[in-house]
């Protein structure tokens, strides 16, 4: 009798031990059992809502980590997780996956079988995305064992009972009573303000044994009480490292379930959508994973086989030849600028040290030397062209500006070479009313009457004199004066240039439109919105292929109309449009027409999911030759 309970004993310690932790870590250690990574099946949309469908969890702290559907258990009080998630077929270790609007949504399962979990245990699971030359590391997930997750709440309450014993109550350090008796019998005037916040001097709060309050205060602190709460305070870090081995994560989580049952496999939907890059063909996503126990890292998990995403993108479909443009060139060809100088009023002398003269003159000299530079064009002449403003005889105001001309050209003389200078002429403008009837125009200080008013004088104008003198008897006549004249005291540079080599008078070539292959390459680019403003005005293939990569359907399917049905890639791109709007009878037309131009673009149809539900929609149609 007593044999046989030995023996069942030994039999109990076995099987106890073959079911311990230590076992099952053996078992994940010869990669007996192992995470899973895999690729959802696609399922008919008819069997989707007999799944359960789980999303992107962030996981944070409150009263206790965020866990799945959970139900609290009436006896211990833990949450217990509810959710039942059924396994996923694995159909491939890739699929094809489309970018639209510059972002791709990718979806994989990771599984952990039921021999990795372990009450005591918290697997650390990180998902990475391997993106052309980047690696990208994804939210983690966590699965945490119940009694592991007791422990972690264990140390923080254990923590939270060291800090309850700091004190931050400074009162607590005095020996009120004491020191109040004291105030009372050398300081009668201090404790009578006890309950009054009034400061009082230092002087005054000696008694006549040059006792000040501070030292009183001093005297009844217990200083070795003290000492001892601010070493907790000192200890307070190395503390919550021995008691919270393992903090609870609160940001940058997907996933924070805790299982109280181990006894089946758990299976997570993970979902990441993230901006696609130029040239992706393809991301590769793999797990890296930790053990830990006892908040200390055990063991590094086998890493699952990886899976590879194949992206398709809309702008692989891009026209990719060169555009060319007609252009027309003249062999005269003339440019100006004009210059802000400031003459002393009746002069026509040039002082660089007035207003911004000198800036301006500058920006000139700089002006005239890129035109001088420019091999391409020969100068024939360099007409400088100063003007007043009407104020004053219109007889002294052509003296003036002719003067004032000469003087600018002699000035800019010493900075052009000497083969030029002969190039070089004044001209004069005595009263710039062209250029005042503009600046009027568009004047948004004065009323709309004024402006007309003065307008239709500037129209019907004779005598320039006669003109100025009407307009000084108008209540509008100081602004003008004050803030239109000075912008008409100009000097305006003219020049006059041929193109050398060029016998014509004018010739027609082409050349690359360097516009267009900018939107072009905005477009592979997948800057949509640059690609939609440069490629509108064209209203081409590209420019369809821009509308709907940047998921302008409408406008894409607008341009799609004016163009040759002839072509399959065309037919191909209405046929998607027509899909995503739900003309499913207009889109398998013009897919079908599409593959009687290109049957090769059916294997393509397969990357992208508008053709490849057309594809699915049109293998089910019972009579293919009828759309409805």
């Amino acid at each position: 009798m007593c044999s046989d309970s030995r023996y069942l004993v030994f039999f109990l310690l076995l099987l106890a031990l073959s079911c311990s932790p230590y076992r099952k870590m053996q078992k994940i250690m010869n990669r007996e059992v192992e995470m899973g990574l895999s690729i959802p099946e696609e399922k008919p949309a008819e069997d989707l809502e007999d799944d359960v469908e789980i999303d992107s969890i962030r996981g944070t702290l409150s009263d206790g980590p965020l866990i799945m559907n959970a139900i609290r258990d009436s006896e211990t009080g833990e949450m217990v997780a509810t959710d039942v998630i059924r396994a996923s077929k694995v159909t491939a270790r890739f699929r094809n996956v489309a970018e639209r609007a510059g972002y791709v949504s990718i979806s994989f399962d990771i599984t952990v079988p039921a021999g990795m979990s372990d009450s005591q245990w918290q697997l650390k699971i990180n998902p990475f995305m391997r993106i052309v030359n980047d690696t990208v590391a994804l939210d983690p997930v966590y699965i945490t064992g119940s009694r592991y997750r007791e422990a972690q709440l264990r140390g923080y309450e254990r923590y939270k009972a060291f800090l309850s014993t700091i004190i931050t109550d400074t009162a607590d350090f005095i020996r009120i009573h004491q020191l109040e008796v004291f105030l009372e019998r050398h300081f009668p005037e201090t404790y009578a303000m006890k309950n009054d916040s009034s400061f009082i001097s230092e002087p005054m709060a000696e008694n006549l044994f040059g006792v000040t309050q501070r030292d009183a205060l001093k005297h009844y602190t217990r200083h070795l009480k003290w000492s001892r709460n601010e070493r907790r305070k000192l200890k307070a870090g190395s503390i919550y490292e021995r008691y919270v081995k393992d903090p609870i994560r609160m940001e940058g989580i997907r996933l924070d379930t805790v299982l109280t049952d181990a006894s089946g496999d758990f299976i997570y939907r993970y979902e990441h959508t993230f901006r696609s890059r130029p040239g992706l063909r393809k991301v590769v996503v793999f797990l890296q994973g930790s053990l830990y126990e006892r908040g200390e890292c055990k063991a590094e998990l086998p890493f699952p086989e990886e899976l590879t995403f194949y992206i398709s993108s809309l702008s692989t479909l891009a026209d990719d030849r060169v555009r060319y443009r007609t252009v027309i060139y003249e062999r005269v060809v003339y440019d100006n600028t004009k210059a802000l100088i400031d003459f002393a009023q009746g002069k026509s002398d040039v002082d660089t040290l007035m207003g911004n003269n000198a800036s301006e003159l500058r920006r000139v000299r700089k002006c005239v030397d890129d035109v001088l530079q420019r091999e391409e064009f020969a100068l024939d002449s360099l007409v400088i062209v100063a003007s007043c403003s009407p104020e004053g005889p219109y007889e002294i105001n052509r003296r003036l500006s002719k003067a004032r001309s000469e003087a600018v050209l002699e000035y800019m003389s010493e900075y052009v070479p000497v083969e030029w200078r002969d190039s070089m002429r004044a001209s004069e403008l005595p009263e710039n009313w062209k250029q005042m009837a503009l600046i009027i125009e568009h004047d948004t200080i004065l009323p709309t009457q004024s402006r007309k008013t003065v307008l239709k004088m500037i129209e019907k104008m004779k005598n320039p004199d006669e003109t100025e003198r009407s307009l000084s008897q108008l209540p509008e006549y100081r602004y003008m004066r004050e803030k239109i004249y000075p912008q008409l005291r100009s000097v305006r540079f003219d020049f006059y240039m041929h193109r050398v080599g060029l016998q014509k008078d004018t010739v027609h070539t082409t050349e690359i439109d360097t516009l267009y292959m900018k939107g072009l390459q905005a477009l592979k680019d997948l800057d949509y919105k640059t690609a939609v403003r440069i490629l509108r005005p064209y209203d081409d293939y590209n420019a369809a292929l821009a509308f709907m990569s940047a998921d302008y359907n409408h406008s894409a399917l607008d341009v799609l109309d004016r163009l040759d049905d002839r072509s399959a890639k065309v037919c191909y791109l209405k046929a998607m449009v027509l899909a995503r709007m739900g003309q499913m009878g207009e889109a398998l037309k013009y897919f079908d027409l599409c593959l009687a131009y290109d049957p090769s673009l059916e294997y393509r149809a397969n990357l992208d999911p508008e053709m490849y539900d057309l594809i699915k929609t049109r293998n089910n149609t019972l009579k293919p030759n009828s759309y409805d």
